[in-house]
C-alpha cells in the first residue's frame, strides 16, 4: 500500500509521524514514543488520533512497535519508501499556519541527505547518458548501490529493484539483468533471494528471474 491509498487529511499526519522518526534517528536506534509525541502533537491533532496510521503503518512493514513498557518506535528501509513517496504526494499539506521549526529543518535535512547525492556519470547539463557497455555499467550501478545502501541504511543488502529503477531507461532491461549477473559471474556482486516486505508485483518484476536459481531480490557488494 502506498501513500495513495489513504486519504489526503491522513498524508500529511503520516508524513508527520514518518519524518518525526527519520529525525529523531529512528533508521539507527529506537526512539521514545515521548520523544516522538513531542513532535507529532499539533493544535488539531492528538497522539491518539495517530492510532490508526501506526497500525496500518506497522502492517506495511515501515515501523515496528516495541511491545516494552517504553514503547519505541523504529523506522525501516520500506518506512522511508514511504516516506518519500508522502513528500512527493500532490496532495500533501501541512495543516494550520504554522507546521513547526523542526519540520522545516527535517525537511532541509532530507534534502541535502537523501535527494542531494549526484550521479558522477551525469553530463554536464544534468541528463544522465545512455550506458553503452558492461565496464560503464559496472562503475555506475556500483555507485548506485553505495548510494542506496548509504542513504537507506539497507546494511549492504540493496534491492535489486531499487537499483534497476535509480539507473532508470540509461540501459535496456536485458542488458541490466544481463549485466548484473555478469557482475555476480565476476564476483562483483552476490544476488540472493528472499522476498520483499511487500511483495508487490512491480518490484518483483523490477528484480531478477533466472531459470536456475529464481527470483533473485537483493544485491549483496562482494568487492
Amino acid at each position: 500500500m502506498t501513500s495513495k491509498s489513504f486519504p489526503k487529511i491522513e498524508i500529511s499526519a503520516k508524513t508527520r509521524l514518518l519524518l518525526a522518526l527519520w529525525d529523531l534517528g529512528g533508521t539507527k536506534q529506537e526512539v521514545k514514543k515521548g520523544d516522538l509525541s513531542k513532535r507529532i502533537v499539533t493544535k488539531d491533532k492528538k497522539v491518539a488520533d495517530y492510532e490508526g496510521i501506526f497500525k496500518e503503518l506497522e502492517k506495511q512493514g515501515a515501523i515496528a512497535i516495541s511491545k516494552s513498557k517504553k514503547g519505541y518506535s523504529l523506522l525501516s528501509p520500506v518506512g522511508l519508501e514511504v516516506l518519500d513517496e508522502c513528500l512527493k504526494s500532490p496532495e500533501l499539506k501541512f495543516e494550520g499556519n504554522i507546521i513547526g521549526t523542526w519540520v522545516v529543518h527535517a525537511l532541509l535535512k532530507w534534502i541535502s541527505q537523501m535527494n542531494g547525492a549526484v550521479v558522477a556519470s551525469a553530463s554536464a547539463n544534468g541528463v544522465k547518458s545512455g550506458i553503452k557497455s558492461y565496464d560503464e555499467f559496472k562503475q555506475v550501478t556500483l555507485e548506485v548501490y553505495d548510494q542506496l545502501n548509504r542513504d537507506y541504511n539497507l546494511d549492504d543488502l540493496v534491492p535489486i529493484y531499487r537499483i534497476r529503477r535509480e539507473i532508470g531507461d540509461r540501459v535496456s532491461r536485458s542488458d541490466f539483468s544481463d549485466w548484473l549477473l555478469e557482475m555476480q559471474a565476476n564476483d562483483i556482486l552476490q544476488l540472493q533471494g528472499g522476498s520483499l516486505p511487500d511483495n508487490d508485483p512491480a518490484k518483483l518484476e523490477d528484480s531478477i528471474t533466472t531459470e536456475v536459481n529464481g527470483l533473485r531480490c537483493y544485491a549483496k557488494r562482494l568487492t
